[in-house]
């Protein structure tokens, strides 16, 4: 269980990390699971062609268009995967910051990350509230390293406390990403921090809190887990992708 003082660390920066939350064998495991799925091409797969971020390829059928970006729709895929993200001790932590009625969302992350060596692209700085259609802005995702994360293989960086941050629609570009070029923003982009993780950390972040991740320059595969959760007062709005797939009650 939490501490308090890792809760007000919650409230003040956004996330928390947690070392050694998942033991390696689990992590040995699921990763072996999901080098089987893309061996596999085992639908739903998002590629990084779909997302045309900064390093893509240009389309599915380019160089490198068969690169894995995310295996979605994990809860679904095996028992391990969703017991770990619906069972103790996941599940007593995330009561205490969401209260006692917590909801796994799966139309948003409930995937596994497969950042891949040369065409893995840049993930800019953004909020994954922005296209999120929920009552509240207010919701919280797990992130669990399978191994090792350095900015060398693309591991996350964070503004701290930037899910406080009153954000105008001009300091944005069209898809809601913070933009780098205006001097309104670069006094926030300075106080950027990366999040390094070993194998088995788990990093808790809001869904309002701006994150970014870069390139994997290693050539090794980097994977990660992670799912998305709210209170069950926080509703998605009906008919939004939010809305799109069942929940899941801890």
């Amino acid at each position: 269980m939490l501490t308090s003082e890792q809760i007000l660390e919650f409230k003040k920066n956004g996330y928390l990390v947690l070392p050694g939350f998942a033991a390696p064998q689990f992590c040995a495991a699921v990763v072996a699971f999901v080098k089987s799925e893309l061996e596999q091409q085992a639908m739903p797969i998002e590629f990084e062609a779909d997302v045309r971020y900064p390093g893509a390829p240009a389309s599915r059928s380019a160089e490198g268009g068969a690169t894995a970006r995310r295996l979605l729709m994990a809860a679904q895929r095996h028992p391990m995967l969703r017991d770990w993200a619906t069972g103790e001790p996941l599940k007593g932590i995330l009561q205490q910051l969401l209260g006692a009625d917590v909801r796994l969302s799966q139309a948003h992350h409930n995937c596994i990350m497969t950042k891949q060596p040369a065409f893995s692209s840049v993930t800019g700085w953004h909020r994954d509230s922005r296209y999120w259609n929920f009552a509240r802005p207010d919701l919280v995702s797990a992130w669990l390293a399978l191994g090792d994360e350095q900015p060398e293989n693309g591991c996350l960086h964070v503004l701290p406390g930037s899910h406080h941050w009153a954000i105008a629609a001009d300091q944005l570009d069209a898809s809601q990403f913070l933009r780098a070029d205006i001097d309104g923003n670069k006094s926030l982009l300075e106080q950027t921090t990366a999040v390094p993780l070993r194998q088995g950390d788990l990093l808790l972040f809001h869904s309002n809190l701006f994150h970014a991740a870069g390139r994997n320059a290693t050539n090794r595969t980097k994977f990660s887990m992670v799912f998305t959760y709210r209170s069950g007062d926080n509703l998605p709005i009906p008919g939004s992708r939010s809305s799109s797939q069942d929940e899941i009650l801890l």
